[in-house]
């Protein structure tokens, strides 16, 4: 096993363990500010919804919705592109690029602030926020020894959350008391920030001299394994996503608390959300499995994810109904990303360095093609039938995912 204190050579390359721990933390905060730019629109929902009378813009709770989308659907629509770029060009070139036009694509919302105009460039932000799932992901399978990427790749993953925890204590207030534009700027000078620490730290792994018909094989003919992955992550982000983009509102409009302070729930919720992937991720490495975990997080997220329906259903003015609907929200915005840093460090580890982008690219499609469809689909569902039966339905597709995860075709860390 390797030294933490030692250096990690990988090729013909040595970094010291400060360096990769530090091209860690830039990977996370490149997560974590385009995660933030990205889930940002979420968080406007309130304001987009309230009566123009109010102050607000008066949308339907699907109108409403599709503008939340539009930066998933820009990221949607070039996770596999970024994924060639990483693949061909490095992944210091892609975070760099990447974190470059998610902040003009945010600074041009900022400046637009009408929703559908908004959205567009919100859209283009999606675009650039597209590179960091791709490249940071190859940086800590690149540079981190097997028995540790587990581990590293949970906190990685934590930069997700942390970026919707940011956003969601941040720009619903500023929204509701200063409008749609600042409250965007916060994601906007994040994405600065970082793309100017990724500048100064991160190195592209190298990679080991092979073929170019070695290069060119394709990990998807060999099994279905990734496929599988692909499949199981897709059910499993739905519950995700309907919880972080309907959870604020529903605070808001269904129990009538205020948006500061169910901002500020929300925003714990990504630090719970933020352990759980640090501790499914060490929990692989313990175990010498990412799959075997995964299966037992999609048992978790069903069980969790039925539990909050009730609960919200029976939600009556009851300080203790009340208290527990909350804490399974809680609950569940952590259980239901647990399983990310697992599927990517999986999907890293079984592509390999040729193919890695790409199959990262592919994992975070599918994915946000079903988080795409989460908001307005959602808010139509929310809207015929209410928060609870809504919560609870989505019960059924982690469960679902409990038999699509590959257990059987993992091989064993390292190999």
């Amino acid at each position: 096993m390797t030294s933490t204190a030692a250096p990690q050579q990988t090729g013909t390359r040595t970094v010291s363990a400060a360096r990769r721990w530090a091209m860690l933390a830039a990977g996370t905060g490149a997560q974590a500010a385009t995660a933030a730019m990205v889930t940002a629109p979420s968080f406007l929902i309130p304001q987009l919804h309230r009566p123009v009378a109010s102050g607000g813009y008066g949308m339907s709770l699907a109108e409403a919705g599709l503008v939340a989308s539009a930066s998933m659907t820009g990221m949607m629509l070039t996770l596999v592109l970024w994924g060639l770029v990483v693949d061909r060009r490095g992944e210091r070139f892609a975070l760099l690029s990447g974190l470059l036009v998610t902040a003009a694509g945010g600074a041009a919302a900022a400046a637009l602030a009408a929703p559908w105009p908004m959205a567009a460039a919100l859209c283009f932000a999606g675009v650039g926020a597209a590179a960091t799932n791709s490249a940071s992901g190859r940086v800590v399978v690149g540079w981190f020894p097997p028995e540790r990427r587990g581990i590293a790749m949970g906190i990685r993953q934590t930069g997700q959350p942390l970026g919707v925890g940011i956003a969601a204590g941040t720009v619903a207030v500023i929204a509701h008391h200063h409008g749609i534009g600042p409250a965007l700027w916060v994601p906007t000078a994040a994405a600065v920030l970082v793309a100017a620490f990724v500048a100064v730290v991160v190195l592209d792994p190298p990679r080991p001299p092979v073929s170019a018909a070695a290069a060119a094989v394709n990990p998807y003919r060999a099994d279905r394994y990734l496929a599988r992955i692909h499949a199981a992550s897709v059910l499993l982000v739905v519950p995700q996503f309907l919880v972080w983009t309907f959870g604020l509102t529903w605070l808001v409009d269904d129990l009538g608390w205020s948006p500061g302070l169910a901002g500020l729930v929300v925003a714990g919720t990504q630090v719970a959300g933020a352990a759980a992937r640090i501790g499914a991720g060490w929990a692989s490495d313990l175990v010498g499995s990412r799959m075997r975990p995964m299966r037992a997080v999609a048992f978790l997220a069903a069980a969790t994810m039925a539990l909050l329906g009730l609960a919200a259903t029976a939600t009556d003015g009851s300080a203790v109904v009340t208290g527990l609907a909350v804490a399974l929200l809680v609950v569940a915005s952590a259980v239901t990303v647990a399983d990310n840093g697992l599927a990517f460090t999986a999907v890293a580890e079984r592509a390999g360095p040729f193919w890695s982008g790409r199959a990262l690219g592919l994992q975070n499609t599918a994915q946000h093609l079903a988080a795409v469809a989460v908001p307005p689909v959602a808010g139509l569902t929310i809207t015929a039938a209410g928060y609870g039966a809504t919560y609870a339905l989505a019960a059924a597709l982690p469960l679902l995912a409990v038999a699509v995860v590959p257990v059987a075709g993992e091989r064993r860390i390292g190999a």
